[in-house]
């Protein structure tokens, strides 16, 4: 087991990338859009235009999901995504390469990961690659800070985010921990179970951004809050915009892929509806 990783001093002040895309929204007085979708879905060449698509229709961050054989925290929405693009046969490589297109946007591309394949290519190596790829970091879901040491070396060393994830049922004290290693902003994921769109918002999902900005004033980061809880619609969205600094949204995106007949069609639905969720972190619904 590694030791039990401190946060170095330049924790959350990276001048650029995703957290750069944070304060652009705060200036501009709304929350900022974070879009998720896997690599690889529904095809390589499919997923470089959706992200594309989702870029120019309002996205701030992307996030590009690294496809994995046992999606432990995912819904079925996302895990028949990640299944379409395994059977596809995308690789890190490719990864990578979604990464570069998203780059060349001038968008932020952050990796989302379970840990086992990062730890399997190898920590410093894929730290390298995704740095050389114009990534600018990873969101880790089931690593724990406990576990962290080598990530965090590596991601000092090339210049990475690092986030972590935040939950309900997180004690303040363990927030606290967590804020510590995080670099870009703090993930506050408002679910308990697996992902997927909801029909409301979680009533403790104001609670727990309170919470975390909290820990964050303590440790005196300065780090944005975005929060991931479903959300699907516009409305949703704005809702999320008045207590929460980031609005991350996955499955809706992918839906829209899903249930298309074709690319063309899937990417004109994905149009629409980053446009209505750009649309509603615009204009924040205050609690």
């Amino acid at each position: 087991m590694t030791p039990a990783a401190t946060a170095p001093d330049t924790a959350g002040t990276a001048p650029g990338g995703v957290r750069a895309a944070y304060d652009k929204a705060r200036a501009e007085g709304r929350a900022a859009l974070v879009g998720y979708l896997p690599a690889g879905f529904p095809t390589y060449e499919g997923a470089v235009e959706a992200v594309k698509v989702m870029v120019d229709a309002g996205c701030d961050v992307i996030e590009i999901g690294l496809p994995y054989t046992d999606p432990m925290m995912d819904g079925p929405t996302i895990q028949d995504a990640v299944h379409q693009a395994l059977v596809g046969g995308v690789r890190v490589a490719d990864v990578f390469r979604t990464v570069e297109a998203v780059a060349a946007t001038g968008v932020p591309p952050l990796v989302m990961t379970y840990w086992n394949p990062v730890d399997r290519y190898g920590v410093e190596a894929f730290a390298r690659d995704l740095k050389s790829a114009g990534g600018a970091g990873l969101i880790t879901p089931d690593l724990t800070p406990e576990e962290a040491g080598p990530w965090l070396e590596a991601a000092e060393a090339h210049d990475l985010d690092r986030v972590f994830l935040v939950a309900l049922s997180s004690t303040d004290e363990r927030i606290e921990k967590i804020v510590k290693v995080c670099r870009g902003f703090v993930y506050a994921a408002s679910l308990m179970g697996v992902t997927g769109t909801r029909g409301t918002v979680d009533t403790g999902a104001p609670r727990l951004v309170e919470r975390t900005r909290a820990a964050i004033a303590r440790t005196g980061s300065g780090l944005p809050v975005g929060l991931g809880l479903g959300v699907s619609t516009g409305a949703q969205a704005a809702e999320v915009a008045g207590f929460a600094d980031g609005v991350i949204v996955g499955s809706a995106f992918i839906r829209r892929l899903l249930d298309a007949p074709d690319l063309p069609t899937g990417l004109k639905d994905l149009r629409l509806l980053t446009a209505e969720l750009a649309a509603g972190v615009r204009h924040p619904v205050v609690p």
